[in-house]
């Protein structure tokens, strides 16, 4: 079976705009200042605009109107403005997929992504890298719909339990979704620790070393799956990631956020 890095070589990548390969080298620069990221923001006026509307919706909050990138980086912060920003310039490169509902897969990557933050907040790991983590897991599936849709439609079959999905793809494929994602990650020279992580975001005790971003992903995934199933499903979380997490499912399950906070505003977030 071939390898996710062969599998690449059958399909046609995506071309990420020169703003997002700036974005992605501020994060992993420490001395990336707020106003270098501002100012690659804001070569790009669309993506600005789409911001500063994200910034005025609901999905932050705010008391007063935001009507500039400046104010929007000081009050919503940088880290979370570019990891956003980054977000909508991943989902605008990648063309839908045959098989697949473009309308729900964003909602599974948001929602994704906001049980990601949830529990890296909870853990002490950095939120915003959790967030765009998460938000990017799933990438690997449009690929694989770019490539054979028939296979995607049979990925995507219901019914259709939580991690489910990842299992049919290894079976067919050898590897998931998480680590296509990884891989292209890798050649997109994200953060090495967002690299580790994806790959691992399947089956997060496969090999060593252990990735805390990597089990944060796979159960936020697992989260994702049940929470957006029809009707939404009791996820019975691996009891091997919780006790290395040192997490506890009841609790954990009695503090998780309702998903429709994370996905009511996903015109805005993708």
């Amino acid at each position: 079976m071939p390898s996710p890095a062969a599998f690449l070589q059958t399909v046609k990548l995506p071309v990420l705009s020169e703003v997002a390969h700036r974005l992605i080298q501020t994060l992993d620069d420490p001395d990336a200042s707020v106003s270098t990221v501002r100012d690659v923001i804001a070569l790009d006026p669309a993506l600005t605009t789409t911001l500063l509307r994200m910034a005025n919706s609901a999905l932050f909050g705010l008391s007063r109107t935001v009507n500039s990138l400046d104010h929007a980086v000081n009050v919503v912060g940088m880290s979370l403005i570019r990891a956003r920003a980054l977000s909508i310039c991943l989902s605008n490169v990648f063309p839908s997929a045959a098989g697949l509902d473009r309308t729900e897969f964003w909602r599974s990557s948001l929602a994704c992504a906001g049980y990601a933050r949830h529990l890296a907040a909870r853990l002490g790991l950095d939120e915003q890298q959790a967030w765009l983590t998460g938000m990017m897991l799933r990438l690997g599936a449009l690929l694989i719909g770019q490539q054979d849709p028939a296979l995607m439609e049979a990925f995507e079959r219901l019914p259709r339990g939580p991690g489910e999905r990842w299992a049919r793809q290894r079976g067919a494929l050898g590897f998931d979704e998480c680590q296509l994602t990884g891989e292209l990650a890798r050649r997109w020279d994200f953060p090495a620790e967002m690299v580790t992580a994806l790959n691992a975001g399947g089956q997060p005790m496969a090999e060593p070393p252990f990735s805390p971003l990597g089990a944060v992903l796979h159960l936020a995934g697992l989260l994702a799956d049940g929470a957006l199933s029809t009707p939404p499903v009791a996820v019975d979380l691996p009891e091997q990631v919780m006790v290395k997490l040192q997490l506890d499912s009841e609790t954990l399950a009695a503090e998780l956020p309702d998903v429709q906070s994370f996905t009511e505003t996903s015109s805005d977030a993708a």
